[in-house]
């Protein structure tokens, strides 16, 4: 025991001697950006930028200017926080920064995916195919079906009912949008009583997942937390099999299209299994979050809700409207609201905090917007923050920090793209989806989940905060980088959801904020 005691010693001083040295080696090169260690050897400012992403960054900022080199857990990030650069980066002619090598590495940890060679462009080549176009529009229908079978259950309760249901607004939209997404996309049985069971109790796991991705994904996790992943791991690989994807009908071609490719590439089932885990958490995991934002911000701002409500009842029909008839509208009403389209993008804005990273291949001159020019070092990753950068920024979005339901209408009603930073036309004006090869293949499917949703929220319900005067909650601080942010409180707010009788309210968990509903 002796002696074994010794070796392990032993081994601990030789590698923290080696990640010291590693930490100390490292020293700023001519034309590089200015670099920041931090105090401690390898970890660098780990802790820090874990604790807060968002308060980190802007410490970083204000200390060394709009580009700048960190360490963090031994690989050293440089951050460009000038949109007005971001060009290079996002189109990247000379492929010296590299998007799919830092994904790949990051899915076969999270999901268990192994990714086969060209099944990027096959995501994309998909999502253009059935996220797009009439693609887009057929399984628009099939989401507002879903969300009817989530909201009125298969028998179809009369509109007219006048009994309240209690829920959080966070774990209500939430609950509803992830139920309807994966059925949605992955199909029903004959049992719909089943199905809607199966989904409640898949979002629960959904649930222990996500709260425990942030930390996962920085290693950061208990030997207990661990076990927890690698069980819901295992039941999410279990449940989504190709397997079980046999005995469903009306699997989305969206997912069929890739399941099918992947068959093709001679992927074995399981690794199937794991593709279908992955493109749950990718469809589901911010749609749920995001419209929660968008509806807070609609009950804390009278005057951003009747304006949809108007919208909404030009679009969808006074009639139809006031006769309570059931959610069997036409989705192409989706094209046809340009009030929606500011309020989502709106709340996208405020509320959407992704990071954009790339892996540099070999040393690369960035050339910045004001001509100055930064190497970038071979293995190291380069970060963009819009939220700061570009959502936060003042001079593109003058008082950032507050909902403006118009932000993105022009005076006519249109659309408004033009958005200027130091006297130019920027491109990137907000960036929830990401950019370039990058950006969220799945975006318009998302936005249209989340539309739908919310309007018939506002149309078939009646909606309410207990108290009017509760402020709109903060960011979990857990959750920068990591695409929809979340609320940190959890009882900040209360509801009491007025929802159609489908008989005894249940008992529900405290959940972050709440509202009433009433039909």
């Amino acid at each position: 025991m002796v002696l074994w005691g010794l070796v392990l010693g032993a081994l601990l001083v030789v590698t923290m001697g080696c990640l010291c040295l590693l930490g100390l080696l490292r020293q700023r090169r001519p034309q590089e950006p200015p670099l920041d260690k931090g105090s401690i050897p390898w970890l660098g400012h780990a802790v820090a930028f874990r604790k807060n992403m968002f308060e980190f960054l802007k410490h970083m900022r204000a200390k060394h200017g709009d580009v700048f080199t960190v360490q963090l857990g031994g690989q050293y990030f440089t951050f460009v926080m000038d949109p007005l650069s971001f060009g290079p980066i996002l189109k990247d002619a000379q492929r010296k920064l590299d998007f799919v090598e830092y994904a790949e590495k990051l899915v076969l940890k999270v999901f268990g995916y192994q990714s086969v060679q060209g099944d990027y462009r096959m995501i994309h080549s998909a999502s253009t195919k059935y996220l797009m176009g009439d693609g887009l529009e057929d399984l628009n229908k099939t989401m507002l079906d879903s969300l009817a079978l989530v909201m009125l259950g298969p028998t179809g309760r009369s509109l007219d009912s006048s009994c309240w249901h209690e829920d959080g607004l966070f774990h209500f939209c939430y609950n509803v949008l992830f139920k309807a997404g994966y059925l949605s996309l992955f199909g029903y049985t004959k049992d719909q009583e089943q199905d809607l069971r199966q989904a409640e109790e898949l979002f629960a796991q959904f649930r222990k997942f996500d709260r425990l991705f942030p930390r996962f994904v920085y290693s950061l996790l208990g030997p207990r937390e661990w076990l927890e992943v690698g069980r819901l791991q295992s039941l999410f690989h279990k449940t989504l099999s190709v397997r079980h994807n046999l005995e469903k009908n009306g699997i989305s071609n969206w997912i069929s299209y890739m399941l099918h490719y992947l068959r093709e590439q001679g992927v074995d089932p399981a690794m199937q299994d794991k593709f279908n885990f992955m493109m749950l958490w990718a469809s589901q995991g911010n749609t749920g979050p995001a419209s929660f934002w968008a509806l807070l911000f609609l009950l804390k701002h009278p005057e951003a809700m009747r304006a949809v409500r108007e919208e909404a009842t030009q679009v969808l029909g006074e009639a139809r409207l006031k006769a309570r008839l059931s959610f069997d509208f036409d989705v192409s009403a989706l094209h046809h609201t340009p009030v929606l389209d500011s309020v989502m993008e709106e709340t996208l804005r405020l509320g959407a905090a992704p990071t954009l990273l790339r892996v540099v291949h070999s040393d690369h001159v960035l050339k910045m917007a004001n001509g100055q020019e930064y190497l970038l070092r071979s293995k190291d990753i380069v970060a963009l923050f819009p939220y700061i950068s570009v959502h936060m920024d003042p001079d593109i979005h003058p008082q950032p920090t507050a909902f403006k339901y118009d932000r993105f209408l022009n005076p006519n009603g249109s659309r408004k793209v033009d958005f200027y930073k130091a006297g130019k036309k920027i491109h990137h004006y907000t960036m929830p989806w990401g950019s370039g090869v990058s950006i969220c293949p799945g975006r318009f499917l998302a936005i249209s989940e989340m539309k739908l949703f919310v309007l018939l929220m506002v149309t078939y319900f009646d909606l309410e905060l207990v108290d009017p005067a509760t402020p709109v909650p903060p960011v979990d601080p857990h959750r920068w980088g990591f695409g929809t942010t979340q609320p940190s409180h959890e009882t900040l707010l209360l509801a009491a959801f007025h929802k159609l009788c489908l008989g005894p309210v249940p008992v529900l968990n405290e959940s972050p904020c709440q509202g009433k509903v009433r039909l």
